[in-house]
């Protein structure tokens, strides 16, 4: 098999004084894996060595029968080998996407545990972390996943509770929320490794704008979604959002956040289009729609999860959003 090569050629340079070996990282790409994830993060390392010049890190691609993976948009990565046994230097990834809980496959947990137990520093990519906490690997660590997916995560493993942050890092345990947040995670590695002004040129590279930090949310922009900047709106829609499984009552909302009910409705009127407690509902019945999707809790167990009193008032309102039963929902899922 031909060389990979490392080191492409491009217009912009950066003298980077480092004459050492490069680091080796390894991505595991699962089946159905979200490909701007993976993209995001291995991508930097490419611009890297195409500034310096030099082989300041090299990357290969595994799955865990050596067989092409399908990413969730369609598109199909042939990967450079089967997953193996790394070295204790290498560092390496877990890549995942949709429906995380099926593509955590016991090969892949038991890789995983393998690649810790030989010393070798294991991360994840968007739904990555579930496979590393199937592993037992985040126990008592700080770490994230992709925002949309962690309401299943917890449902999933209850005794573990992901940031919402971009990315993390936990003596030496890499996780990021996916999208773009692997550019973000990878540029504090580079500028690690190789110093500020060589993450720098890479964030330019890739038309990117930091983040700044680790601590940035993965969601900053809730103001833009609502399509307003109204303080008060945001943190109705906040308060909502951590009351899914104990829904709180809408007055209790408005005295919460210092406004009467009318008040509250003629915000949510005005910016939303809707009414709080349709809004609410909203957000309950597609907490439920995630947990269909991404665990195997019951019917029974969904509907708690969602705030609602049974599976029969579930089944009520989750018909009338999409018309079907979360039974028959879930019964067409698992089918495709």
């Amino acid at each position: 098999m031909e060389r990979k090569s490392f080191v492409p050629r491009g217009a912009a340079s950066l003298r980077v004084d480092f004459d050492g070996p490069p680091q080796d990282y390894h991505f595991l790409l699962l089946p159905r894996l979200t490909l701007l994830a993976f993209t995001s993060a291995i991508e930097p390392l490419r611009v890297a060595n195409q500034v310096a010049g030099k082989e300041l890190y090299r990357w290969f691609i595994s799955t865990i029968d050596g067989e092409a993976v399908s990413c969730s948009c369609g598109v199909t990565i042939t990967p450079d080998s089967q997953a193996h046994d790394l070295s204790r230097s290498d560092k390496a990834f877990v890549c995942a996407g949709i429906a995380p809980l099926e593509t955590a496959l016991p090969r892949a947990v038991t890789w995983v545990n393998r690649q810790w137990a030989h010393g070798v520093q294991v991360g994840g990519i968007c739904t990555g972390a579930f496979a590393l906490a199937r592993a037992g690997r985040l126990k008592n660590r700080r770490f994230t996943l992709h925002w949309e997916n962690q309401p299943a995560f917890r449902e999933t493993f209850p005794g573990l509770e992901p940031t919402g942050q971009l990315y993390e890092e936990d003596s030496g345990l890499y996780t990021c929320g996916g999208g773009s947040a692997g550019t973000d995670m990878m540029l504090e590695i580079i500028e690690r490794d190789h110093g500020p002004a060589l993450a720098a040129i890479v964030a330019d590279m890739c038309l990117h704008r930091r983040a700044g930090n680790r601590s940035a949310p993965q969601r900053p922009a809730y103001a833009a979604a609502l399509g307003s900047h109204n303080p008060q709106l945001i943190a109705a829609t906040d308060l909502m959002s951590a009351h899914i499984e104990d829904p709180l009552d809408i007055s209790q909302v408005a005295e919460t956040i210092g406004l009467s009910r009318r008040q509250l409705e003629r915000h949510f009127t005005r910016y939303l289009a809707a009414t709080p407690a349709q809004y609410y509902l909203d957000l309950r019945i597609a907490r439920a729609h995630a947990l269909l999707n991404e665990t195997r809790l019951s019917i029974g167990q969904i509907a708690a999860a969602s705030g609602f009193a049974s599976a029969s008032q579930l089944a009520d309102r989750f018909r009338k959003r999409y018309g079907t039963t979360p039974r028959a929902y879930r019964r067409g899922a698992t089918s495709r």
